[in-house]
């Protein structure tokens, strides 16, 4: 099924609300039962809400049109948040890791235990249908806000499965310090989700290069479309939310008018633009005696 591509401050706004929605059904959880697990999954909710937030934020930030002192933009805005979200995360999991030792000091009875599995349940499950739906849609629009809030939801779900699983077990078999002992296992998973967030978006911040497929397609484009110049060299890409900066050099003939060089720059940057979304082009032009008799070839 083909999910429509909204825009983002529709999918941030509709995130926030989920986030609400699923932290209230899973503390109602929680409230029913005592259970120091269902807490952790509810904790973890908190969590979900405070980086809904800072992603409304993040997005709106990065739209910005660039200015004088940010003549690049504001895109590096979704990085930052990104890692911001990774570290609420990790605070999170050392919250849930505190609430587990105190439980396992003090084990406790479940109450209304299938009740509380059953209300949690449909949370996970909500959960689990807009993570997918928040994936696909950072994806679409290479939103890293949206893709860290992604995976951090799925990784919820995964935690929050496997709550349910071990809360039942400890309604079954009634030894109660399963109970702590599955909160703690959460907290370490929770961790390295935070841990891995915080990871794949620092390298956005550190002006990562575009990735080697799209390097490749980049080089192809200005072969194909530098007719009339000599080569080109020193290309050189970043990444920054959604624009990807694209800079080199174009040698051409010392003898070559400044009009007709002009028009190949403009020929290889239309031709960027129309390839790679978001694409921002800058062309350093050089005389014959500057060639390097490397870098790209043109065709």
């Amino acid at each position: 099924m083909n999910i429509p591509v909204l825009s983002l401050n529709q999918i941030a706004l509709g995130n926030l609300f989920v986030s609400v929605v699923v932290l209230g059904v899973k503390y109602v959880a929680y409230v029913l039962t005592g259970s120091v697990a269902l807490y952790s999954d509810a904790l973890e909710s908190i969590i979900n809400v405070a980086t809904a937030g800072a992603a409304i934020v993040a997005i709106r930030f990065a739209a910005v049109p660039p200015d004088e002192e940010h003549p690049y933009g504001h895109h590096k805005a979704e990085y930052l948040s990104a890692v911001i979200v990774g570290a609420l995360i990790i605070v999170a999991a050392l919250a849930i890791l505190r609430e587990a030792y105190f439980g396992y000091l003090e084990p406790r009875e479940i109450d209304a235990p299938w009740l509380g599995l059953m209300i949690s349940s449909g949370a996970t499950l909500l959960n689990a249908l807009w993570s997918g739906f928040l994936i696909k849609q950072g994806k679409a629009h290479r939103s890293a806000a949206l893709s860290a809030d992604g995976k951090h939801l799925f990784a919820d779900v995964v935690t929050s499965i496997g709550v349910l699983v071990g809360v039942t077990l400890v309604v079954v078999t009634g030894i109660k310090v399963l109970d702590p002992a599955l909160a703690a296992l959460v907290s370490l998973n929770v961790l390295w989700s935070g841990w891995a967030v915080v990871r794949d978006n620092v390298s956005g911040l550190l002006d990562e290069s575009a990735s080697p497929e799209e390097l490749a397609r980049i080089r192809e484009i200005i072969s194909a479309n530098a007719e009339g110049s000599i080569e080109a060299h020193a290309l050189r890409t970043r990444l920054a939310g959604k624009a990807t900066f694209v800079d080199f050099h174009l040698v051409v003939s010392g003898a070559m008018p400044v009009c007709d060089a002009h028009d190949i720059c403009d020929r290889i940057e239309n031709a960027l633009k129309a390839a790679v979304p978001g694409v921002f082009v800058n062309i350093h032009v050089e005389p014959e005696g500057k060639a390097k008799h490397k870098g790209i070839v043109v065709l």
